[in-house]
């Protein structure tokens, strides 16, 4: 007979150690079970009509899990041996992607990328189909160029050695085999696009030596192969790397750097709480032996030392941020500091001048254009960066993100004179950056021969010069002058707002910290007018989305972590139209069942209404909420095609500026698809 009267099952996200947080959680009740005693755990359970469990979005090989148990009921778990092991593998082919550099010069030699995914942003493997690679410039000229995708390994072709002249050009990547999917891009080729063309890199990406997805050699051939990736920045967590794991991702990354090809660094993630500094990514930019995680002075530089095989006490190490930056501020040239909100969000209070010279302003944990705006109002020189933080093997920038990782991961522009180490390292600590949510775009701000991220002199009879290559169409484009915005661009007024199609824009997060994701459940209800069509634009993954309830409504369900989302609704008129609004907002759930959402505390319930009529008057109604960059806009948009190419020029003597002081000046600006991208501030004195 059974000597257990009832056992007690539970998921938490936290319920055990790193690397196995997640775990399911059984508590023997009322009695004890007896050698031979038989608990099946089923994962998944159909047979009641039950969807079964899912797996995780992205592939992994070798993923575990680990049986522990507490013998003793003293909450010290042991290890059972044997894991069970899984290879998750990607789904169906869904969509094409063409990779190729956004600006040249007329007959530069360039590569273009085709690789084939499934819905969730993984690279299909070994499935060798023909296709053909279309170009057409804007003046009718075309070349057409034949591939087969790999036989073995990641689905990917690279067509290289191409050339084109002047113009604007469309890419079309096509297979004969699924003629529904396109790969499409655009490159601009310019005389005055003289000397290296703008690099992209990722600066921070994970592997499984810190809790990332996959080996190290699988996650930098991904960046270099698949995300064609110019640049690429190793990142260890500093307590969790074992010292034999960092000297081989080191010499893998020595062994793959590659002069005018694929640019690589080591680096280290210092993961020091908010407190004493909060994180800070070390970039080691020189051919040097790292140090790390000893400095020349035989002094420890992780924050602490903790893995899965640490024993005894846990004892800090450089801490808090002051003892890092005594450890590499001898040579500052050698090394770069990105402060990045992520987790353990940076402190502004701390900051070295010479060491930090970017920030991080998106990665797959959200978008953050308040830590950089606030670093430069606080007069720190810091330009722009934007990485994957890739914690699930798919770096580059781009794929679809869930959970805590609740946004597309970014990419760094970077205007190089070389394309090696040095030459890269000299743009990065120049501020010579950019930052994309994950596209190959490309920006520019200038003032006079001052590039962003420069230091110079200006008069009033000075002007700031930008230009913006994207590919969705440029909606907006804002000037800051650190945190206050001085300067504003509205390409849907400029084209012309619709009377028949406006939008409701959700965007921002709930707080600055981990698990600030703003989760909008809801409707859209029109009244007085039919509703023709519906979109949403700025999704992260398939599952945010929109649906028609009934006639009159549009259900919506959604996730904004910083960036934004639209739900763009066409209708018959709105000159007679009523537009009412209801969103729950609510968390992240960490515990507790994800199937009872936790309310936003400060704002747990978005309501409003508005009339046609008002709306074509004002144009915009915006309703700022509680929380970080929280807001709600409902607003008319254009039905002309927006500009993928766009410049101009801001007289400075139009702004309002303040004498004697230095005016960190950058742009931000944002794509129809909601896509953004961030220059370098420039940093002007009058």
């Amino acid at each position: 007979p059974a000597t257990v009267q009832h056992l007690k099952v539970r998921f938490d996200q936290k319920g055990h150690e790193r690397p196995f947080q997640k775990a399911i959680l059984i508590d023997i009740i009322d009695g004890y079970i007896n050698p031979g005693d038989k608990i099946i755990i089923r994962l998944g359970d159909r047979r009641h009509g039950g969807g079964g469990t899912r797996v995780q979005s992205f592939v992994e090989k070798d993923f575990r899990f680990r049986l522990f148990v507490d013998p003793l009921g003293s909450s010290k778990f042991a290890e059972v041996p044997g894991d069970t092991l899984l290879d998750i593998v990607p789904g169906e082919p869904a969509s094409l992607a063409a990779i190729a550099p956004r600006l040249l010069a007329p007959e530069t030699p360039f590569s273009v990328i085709v690789r084939l995914d499934d819905r969730w942003g993984n690279t299909c493997r070994s499935l060798p189909l023909a296709g053909r690679l279309t170009l057409t410039s804007s003046g009718g000229e075309t070349q057409h160029h034949d591939f087969r995708l790999a036989e073995e390994g990641w689905a990917i072709a690279r067509i290289s050695d191409l050339h084109l002249c002047a113009g604007e050009w469309s890419i079309s990547a096509a297979l004969g085999t699924l003629p529904l999917l396109e790969g499409k891009g655009w490159i601009t080729v310019e005389e005055t696009a003289t000397g290296l063309r703008p690099l992209y890199a990722d600066l921070h990406v994970h592997s499984d030596d810190t809790v990332g997805t996959n080996d190290t050699l699988y996650n930098l051939s991904y960046g270099r192969d698949v995300a064609g990736l110019d640049i690429l920045g190793y990142t260890a967590n500093d307590f969790n790397v074992t010292e034999a794991r960092w000297k081989q991702a080191v010499k893998l990354i020595n062994a793959l750097n590659q002069p005018d090809s694929f640019v690589c660094y080591s680096g280290t993630e210092w993961c020091g709480n908010t407190c004493a500094g909060g994180d800070h990514n070390v970039v080691f930019l020189e051919d040097d032996e790292p140090q790390f995680p000893f400095d020349n002075q035989g002094r420890l530089v992780r924050s602490f030392e903790w893995n899965e095989f640490t024993a005894g006490t846990i004892k800090p190490g450089a801490w808090p941020l002051d003892e890092l930056y005594a450890a590499y501020a001898r040579e500052p040239h050698k090394h770069l500091l990105i402060p990045h909100v992520g987790g353990r969000r940076c402190n502004l209070d701390w900051h070295h001048p010479e060491l930090e010279r970017l920030i991080e302003v998106g990665s797959a944990w959200g978008q953050f254009h308040w830590v950089y705006a606030e670093a430069l109002e606080r007069g720190y020189r810091l330009g722009a960066t934007a990485n994957s933080d890739e914690h699930q093997g798919r770096c580059g920038g781009g794929v679809p993100a869930t959970a805590v990782f609740g946004s597309r991961g970014g990419l760094t522009g970077v205007l190089a004179e070389q394309f090696d180490r040095k030459g890269v390292a000299a743009a990065l600590r120049a501020r010579h950056t950019y930052a994309t949510t994950g596209e190959r775009s490309y920006a520019e701000l200038r003032a006079g021969d001052a590039l962003m991220g420069d230091v110079a002199e200006f008069s009033s009879a000075d002007v700031l010069r930008y230009r913006l290559l994207g590919d969705a169409g440029w909606e907006a484009v804002t000037l800051y002058d650190g945190e206050r915005e001085v300067w504003h661009r509205d390409l849907h007024a400029e084209f012309g707002r619709s009377k028949y199609q406006f939008r409701v824009r959700l965007g921002g997060a709930r707080i600055k910290d981990r698990y600030r994701g703003a989760y909008w459940t809801g409707h859209i209800e029109v009244t007085g007018t039919p509703i023709n069509a519906f979109s949403l634009s700025g999704a992260d993954h398939p599952e945010q989305t929109v649906w028609r309830k009934s006639h009159t409504q549009i259900g919506l369900r959604t996730d904004t972590n910083g960036d934004s989302d639209t739900v763009t609704v066409s209708t018959g008129g709105l000159a007679g139209a009523k537009i009412h609004v209801h969103l729950d907002i609510s968390s992240y759930i960490k515990v507790g069942d994800p199937l009872l959402p936790q309310p936003h505390a400060w704002a747990p319930v978005f309501e409003t209404d508005i009339d046609g009529q008002t709306l074509l008057i004002a144009g915009k109604e915006t309703f700022t909420l509680p929380g970080t960059e929280l807001e709600v806009d409902i607003e008319l948009v254009t039905e002309q095609p927006l500009p993928r190419d766009i410049s101009g020029e801001i007289p400075l003597s139009e702004l309002i500026l303040s004498e004697k002081r230095e005016h960190p000046f950058f742009i931000s600006a944002r794509q129809k698809d909601q896509s953004r991208i961030w220059t370098s501030a420039i940093f002007l004195t009058r």
